[in-house]
């Protein structure tokens, strides 16, 4: 598998919304960006750690992190391999035996930006879901396939509202797809 190494860029509220934000990760050369969804829980964690609050050290993931580092010299990279179900799949992957672990991706990213581990997505997948990279852009398209079935009501429900109807019907066209391949 061909792989791209991604970089954390930050992570910002998501317009319309309290509770989600995203996690932004480029690739080195800051051409194209995926943008992950997060949960406001993570926004405030990425949060303490970016705004340097002195308590950090002290926090579950760091102090896991050190305990890690003290028993082995193990080396690990976070891999960024597929969506399914609306959701990135990550791997938490020692790179010396190449035993993977599954992990939420805002976790992994957290836990990358903590350890500073390296963050790699399959190049076919980055080429897929990614979009071009804007330093300060105002705006940032996600891949409709990573958004929850709720993210994709609210969207919609706030296009409708603000008379983007375009948009309005994507986001219908994408939640009526999702209603026909749902067998529930």
């Amino acid at each position: 598998m061909e792989r791209t190494r991604l970089i954390f860029q930050g992570v910002s509220e998501l317009a319309g919304t309290d509770e989600m934000g995203l996690i932004t990760l480029t690739d080195e050369e800051e051409r194209r960006q995926l943008a992950v969804a997060c949960d406001k829980a993570m926004m405030r964690e990425f949060a303490l750690r970016l705004n340097h609050v002195p308590i950090v050290g002290r926090l579950l993931p760091e102090v896991l992190w050190h305990v890690v580092a003290m028993q082995a010299k193990m080396e690990f990279e976070v891999l960024i391999t597929d969506v399914i179900e609306n959701q990135y799949r990550a791997l938490l992957l020692n790179t010396k035996t190449r035993e993977p672990v599954a992990i939420r991706l805002s976790d992994a990213v957290l836990l990358a930006y903590i350890a500073r581990l390296p963050i790699y997505v399959d190049s076919q997948l980055m080429e897929k879901q990614s979009t071009p990279y804007e330093k300060e852009a105002r705006n940032v398209v996600i891949p409709m396939n990573t958004l929850s079935n709720k993210m994709l009501l609210d969207a919609f429900d706030k296009a409708v509202e603000e008379e983007k109807y375009e948009l309005a019907s994507r986001l219908r066209d994408e939640i009526r797809r999702r209603k026909l391949n749902d067998p529930s």
